[in-house]
C-alpha cells in the first residue's frame, strides 16, 4: 500500500512546458494501460519520468496511488481461492509475527548506533516491519512526525521497493525456490504491497497469492504496533487508519470460491487490477524525483538498506531451512 508525500515541482534534465509535460505523463499513463508492460516496466518508466520531464500532477500521487493500491489489491481477490488463501495464511503467521519483532527491535538498535532522529528511525522501521508507506501513513500521526520525518522515510522506502521489484526475483531463480517460498519471502522481506505483488507476480500465479495473502494479514499489524506507538511516542491521540480494504478483498476471495457467476467475470477484474498495479507501480517511480532522492540523507538510507539486508537474509534463510 503505498503513501507519496506531496512535495513541489522538483528540477529535470528536460526543461518542457507544462502543456508538454502533461502530454508526456499521459502518454506513459496511457502506455501503462496496456498488456505490454510489466510492473517492472513500469516503474522504470516512472522513474525515468521523474528524472526528465517531472510529475505534472504531484500534488494529486498521494490519494490516487493510495486508493488505486487498494482497489488493485481488492480486484487480485477474485483471483484467489479461501482455501489456498487460508492454508498460506497459516504458514506465514509465525514467520510475520517473528519478522515484525525483530525487524522493530534491529531497527531501534541501528538508529540508535547511527545516532539518527527518534521518530525518523521509529518511521523507516516500521515501514520495513509492516507495509512500507501505508504503515509510515499510519503511524506517523500518532507519533505527530513533521513533514521532514515523513518525507525521509518514505523516500527511503520506495527507493529500497524499486530495487525489491528487480532483485528479488532473480534471488529466487538463483535459489530455485518454489512459488510458496517465493511468495512468502517477497510477503516478508519487501516493504510496500504494490512491489510485493509485483514481484510475486513475475515469478508465478501462486506465489502472487501466497504473497498478496500473507501480505495483507501483515498489514493488519498496523492497528496494534499503531495503538502501542501512542504510548512509546507519550501521545493521547487514538486516531489510527485501520486498512478496511482487506475486509473487502476477503470478500472478493470469498465470492470468487463460492459463487459461480462471480467466477465468470473474475478473470476479466484480475486483469483490471494487474494493470490498476502497473499502474501504481509507475506513478511511484514519477514521483521518485532528485528532490526525493536527495531529501533521503545517507545515514536513515544506511538504517533503511542495513535493516532490509539483515531482514531479507535471515527470512530467506529461514523460509529454505525452516519453513
Amino acid at each position: 500500500m503505498n503513501t507519496q508525500h506531496q512535495l513541489t515541482q522538483p528540477h529535470t534534465f528536460l526543461h518542457l512546458n507544462e502543456n508538454t509535460r502533461k502530454v508526456i505523463f499521459i502518454l506513459c499513463v496511457s502506455v501503462c494501460l496496456t498488456p505490454f508492460v510489466s510492473p517492472a516496466i513500469a516503474l522504470l518508466l516512472g522513474l525515468a519520468v521523474a528524472q526528465l520531464s517531472g510529475h505534472p500532477y504531484l500534488h494529486l500521487t498521494h490519494k490516487a496511488t493510495h486508493l488505486l493500491l487498494q482497489v488493485s489489491v481488492v480486484g487480485l481477490g477474485f483471483g484467489m481461492n479461501v482455501h489456498s488463501a487460508m492454508q498460506a495464511g497459516k504458514e506465514g503467521v509465525l514467520f510475520t509475527i517473528a519478522s515484525i519483532a525483530s525487524t522493530l527491535l534491529f531497527g531501534f538498535l541501528i538508529g540508535k548506533w547511527l545516532k539518527i532522529e527518534k521518530k525518523t528511525s521509529y518511521l523507516i522501521s516500521n515501514g520495513t516491519a509492516i507495509c512500507g508507506g501505508s504503515a509510515i501513513a499510519a503511524i506517523s500521526p500518532v507519533i505527530k512526525a513533521e513533514e521532514k520525518q515523513i518525507s525521509v522515510a518514505l523516500g527511503c522506502v520506495f527507493i529500497l521497493n524499486s530495487v525489491a521489484l528487480f532483485v528479488f526475483p532473480v534471488i529466487g531463480h538463483y535459489f530455485n525456490l518454489s512459488q510458496t517460498q517465493f511468495g512468502l519471502w517477497c510477503a516478508i522481506a519487501i516493504h510496500d504491497t504494490s512491489s510485493v505483488v509485483g514481484a510475486a507476480s513475475k515469478y508465478g500465479a501462486h506465489a502472487l497469492e501466497v504473497a498478496t495473502t500473507v501480505k495483507l494479514t501483515r498489514a493488519l499489524w498496523i492497528v496494534p504496533i499503531a495503538f502501542l506507538s501512542t504510548f512509546l511516542f507519550k501521545n493521547n491521540s487514538k486516531k489510527v487508519a485501520i486498512p478496511y480494504f482487506i475486509g473487502l478483498f476477503i470478500l472478493a476471495m470469498i465470492a470468487n470460491t463460492y459463487l459461480p457467476l462471480v467466477k465468470l467475470i473474475s478473470p476479466y477484474m484480475v486483469m483490471i487490477a494487474k494493470a490498476g498495479l502497473t499502474l501504481t507501480l509507475f506513478l511511484i517511480g514519477a514521483g521518485l524525483s532528485r528532490q526525493v532522492l536527495a531529501s533521503v540523507g545517507f545515514k536513515p538510507l544506511l538504517q533503511g538498506v542495513v535493516l532490509w539486508i539483515l531482514i531479507s537474509t535471515s527470512a530467506l534463510y529461514a523460509i529454505m531451512h525452516l519453513a
